[in-house]
């Protein structure tokens, strides 16, 4: 039996566990690497530390729930990227193949019970990725209500599963938070993004070269749920139970990369 006293050594080994399994040499001469979420890694293996399992558990557990995560995230990519029809096919039979993965891993472990839950946390995931991808959301709640749900469905259903779910609401906003900076960062550096074609189509219907006003308009409106973001994951955050050194060191380094675009704007001129 593997005994693994220390989380990070935990994080760093089931991290190899999934590269393992995702960064297949041949997978990787016909697609992107597959993006791996450290941070939803992390959060996953800190639930489960405290709760006395063995690491072998905590290992199949996580692995098998990343495998899904990276599975949701493969077929996003499609939708959000222009890829070539081979490219575009052989990318989704990936995400199906690490699909497959996580049902085998479950089903080998007989717990049925813990398939059918992220099951429902896939459904809902993909549910609010309509929603967001096809501009649906006709309120600024909403749309980020569902880019909240889009990233945390999963852990939340990990969460209730094992009966944690006072990690609920700090993990849902910090992964929202995570989200929305990259987002952020990727309309600023491109001039586009997911969430800020939704923003645009909210509030300057028709229009199509955009002033400089009005982008700064989208990113204060961002701007706006990220510090609303941060203010309840830094109160949330001393409250967990068994909030480990590792996992605070993440996120308030997470936290320190924003900056309102006002103030950098200001410092800048």
């Amino acid at each position: 039996m593997i005994k693994v006293q220390d989380i990070r050594q935990k994080f760093i080994l089931i991290k190899e566990q999934v590269e393992k399994r995702v960064l297949d040499s041949y997978l990787l001469e016909y697609i992107e690497p597959p993006r791996i979420d450290e941070d939803k890694l992390l959060i996953l293996v800190s639930m489960l530390e405290p709760l006395g399992l063995s690491f072998s558990k905590i290992s199949n557990y996580t692995l098998a729930t990343m495998l899904i995560q990276i599975a949701l995230d493969t077929h996003e990519f499609i939708s959000s990227t222009p890829l070539d029809e081979k490219k575009r096919q052989l990318t989704v039979l990936a995400g199906d193949y690490f699909s497959g993965l996580y049902y085998k891993l479950l089903a080998d472990a007989e717990d049925i019970n813990m398939i059918k839950s992220l099951s429902k946390g896939v459904k809902e995931v993909n549910e609010n990725k309509i929603l967001v991808y096809q501009s649906q959301a006709k309120e600024i709640e909403s749309l980020m209500r569902s880019m909240l749900r889009i990233e945390s469905s999963l852990l939340t259903k990990f969460s209730e599963y094992f009966k944690v779910e006072l990690w609920n609401g700090f993990l849902a906003n910090l992964l929202l938070f995570k989200r929305l900076l990259n987002e952020r960062n990727q309309f600023l550096q491109s001039g586009s993004s997911i969430l800020f074609k939704s923003l645009e189509k909210m509030f300057f219907t028709g229009v199509k070269n955009f002033t400089e006003e009005q982008q700064q308009h989208l990113i204060n409106v961002c701007d706006k749920y990220l510090e609303r973001s941060k203010q309840t994951i830094e109160t949330e955050l001393y409250q967990l139970p068994n909030l480990n050194d590792f996992l605070e060191k993440r996120t308030i380094a997470l936290l320190d990369q924003f900056q309102p675009y006002v103030k950098t704007f200001v410092e800048e001129g």
